[in-house]
């Protein structure tokens, strides 16, 4: 076996990151529940495994999401994730074939070229040299980009990167080290000995006539180990945390494994999967309109992290979901932040209900939602849709009932709202049911996650969209041009982005806008910003209306009551909800 002293670094480093990464991830998973533990030994022995491998390739090490929102960034952190494995690899492959030994020290290819000077004899030694020189290169090319990015981010598109704490800049110090010092090593020691490909050899030679590389080339290598070691050290208490811990969430989310609004081990692994590519800050409206600096979700991700999360900062967020609609890990950052604003709130006591009961039975029940309620045009729009298509319906909140839940949860108060939740299941339940309806994408969004309903859950859009191809109500189309905005809730909260545009084809012509669909812009009342003031919601408000009356249009459309109320607020058109344009043209 190749042995040398200055290879202890690296293997020191090695072990104790190991050990670290063994014991975080064995908590983690032993501390989640029983089902999702039944979840991960059912998921390793089916189909799932092999998808989840899959997904490691393509986001792992090829950051496909990442390609897909910033091509340059995606080829940044490629060239470091995948270039690295590759020479690990090839180097594994190059000393197993040159040694003749199918099991060589785990430090042998890392340090090839140190232990083995000539090459000349060994099959495909030309091949290898050429390879390992464009692996080196290609992740040398991902450094100088790294670099550029911290200096300035503009190259990339990107207005603010992240803030680096004491263990990210260890960590990114080393790394930014650690191939430069690679090439110097091997380029030094190809110098000597003619060892290299046409990278290393060409700039060994070059070295050779002003340099005493005899005297550097053994230091060389000693610092290779020293910033290989110190960056493995520091790995665990810094954001490249997210090497691994990415490879696990991948393999959990695949076997079944989701978040809760209750923060778990789970929960822990998405947090530590944050690359902190910074992507998400550059889509926050609260940093593009109201000039809040500070409570991204990169920044909160890092605060729960290090235990620091501040209860301003927990609620400074509109929950809006743009940020976790661009995150190319695909961590449910809403949830994480409700989960946090949990650890804030104060006690819980019971609600003193509203006495109500179901007076009959009926196929679909309809929920208006207290927000439905302060715009009543779009109730009475729904109600007049219901007697034209005779439907058989209860509205359930006609004359008053508790609110669904939701504006607790997302303020945190998840014991408050599962009282609101189960006094309205057994409503609901009584009704007989099968279908409920309603115009308040915030209460949709509760109704389908966190109510264990046994029956179809919709909006108003998605109905009438329903009534209308079963030619139950007749749609008239007009000449009339509209907009449409996609409501955060209904759209990234509830993936419902087709049928309102189906169903606003068959009525207006509907036209295409930059911001639309999972890139919608917030209209700035969010429920979820609570720190919000009137000034900063405005700010924010104005900006997307901004956007959304670019086209010529006679119509804005959204389908959400706070929505509609926030847009109406300075717009240049009429604003409307999707159901109060059917009910137009149905009169009309």
């Amino acid at each position: 076996m190749n042995y040398d002293p200055f290879v202890l670094p690296l293997c020191i480093g090695v072990i104790i990151l190991a050990a670290t990464l063994a014991y975080k991830y064995l908590y983690w998973i032993l501390t989640l529940s029983n089902a999702d533990k039944f979840k991960i030994l059912k998921g390793l022995f089916s189909f799932r495994f092999f998808k989840a491998c899959k997904e490691v390739f393509l986001e792992s090490l090829v950051h496909r999401k990442v390609f897909k929102v910033n091509p340059l960034l995606g080829y940044m952190h490629m060239s470091f994730a995948l270039g690295w494995l590759l020479l690990i690899l090839g180097g594994t492959v190059e000393s197993k074939i040159h040694s003749h030994r199918p099991f060589n020290a785990p430090y042998e290819p890392v340090f090839f070229k140190f232990f083995n000077h000539d090459i000349s004899m060994y099959p495909w030694a030309d091949e290898f040299q050429l390879l390992m020189d464009v692996l080196l290169l290609f992740v040398l090319s991902g450094l100088v980009l790294a670099i550029i990015k911290r200096i300035y981010s503009r190259f990339f598109g990107m207005k603010k990167t992240t803030k680096l704490r004491l263990g990210d800049r260890a960590a990114l110090m080393t790394l930014w080290l650690i191939f430069p010092l690679r090439f110097l090593s091997e380029s030094f020691t190809s110098g000597i000995y003619h060892n290299g490909g046409f990278l290393t050899d060409g700039a060994g030679r070059m070295f050779a006539t002003f340099l005493p590389l005899h005297n550097l080339s053994y230091i060389s290598w000693w610092a290779y180990s020293f910033a290989l070691g110190i960056f493995f050290l520091a790995l665990p208490y810094s954001r490249y945390m997210h090497i691994f811990t990415e490879v696990i969430l991948i393999f959990l989310r695949n076997f079944g494994i989701r978040n809760c609004k209750v923060y778990n081990s789970f929960s822990a692994v998405e947090v530590h999967s944050c690359s902190r590519c910074g992507i998400c800050i550059d889509k926050c409206q609260l940093l593009t309109s109201a000039r809040i600096r500070d409570t991204q979700s990169v920044y909160f991700l890092q605060d729960v992290r290090n235990n620091t999360v501040r209860e301003d900062k927990a609620y400074d967020c509109m929950l809006c979901g743009r940020c976790q609609e661009f995150c190319p890990v695909g961590i449910n950052l809403n949830n994480i932040r409700i989960s946090k604003r949990f650890d804030f709130t104060p006690g819980n006591k019971n609600f003193e209900y509203i006495s109500q009961k179901i007076e009959k039975t009926a196929p679909v029940i309809y929920f208006a939602g207290c927000m439905t309620h302060l715009t009543p045009s779009i109730k009475l729009a729904m109600e007049g849709i219901f007697r034209a298509s005779e439907t058989d319906y209860i509205f359930l909140d006609k004359d008053g009932t508790i609110c669904c839940g939701r504006p607790l949860m997302m303020a945190g108060e998840i014991l408050k709202a599962h009282q609101l939740i189960e006094k309205n299941s057994k409503l609901i339940k009584d009704s007989g049911a099968k279908t409920l309806v309603t115009s308040c994408p915030i209460c949709l969004k509760v109704f389908k996650e966190d109510y264990l309903l046994n029956i179809e859950v919709i909006h108003h859009t998605q109905f009438i969209l329903r009534l209308a191809e079963e030619g139950k109500i007749t749609l008239n189309k007009s000449d009339l041009k509209a907009v449409y905005h996609d409501p955060c809730e209904l759209g990234r909260g509830c993936n419902v982005y087709k049928e309102p545009r189906q169903l606003l084809n068959k009525l207006v012509d509907l036209q295409s806008i930059k911001n639309e669909a999972e890139y919608s812009l917030c209209c700035g009342s969010s429920l979820g910003g609570l720190q919000l003031n009137s000034v900063q919601r405005d700010h924010i408000r104005i900006d997307t209306l901004a956007a959304l009356q670019k086209p010529e249009h006679d119509l804005l459309v959204t389908a959400c009551p706070l929505c509609k109320k926030t847009l109406s607020k300075g717009a240049d058109s009429e604003v409307k909800d999707i159901a109060e344009v059917v009910w137009m043209g149905m009169k009309g």
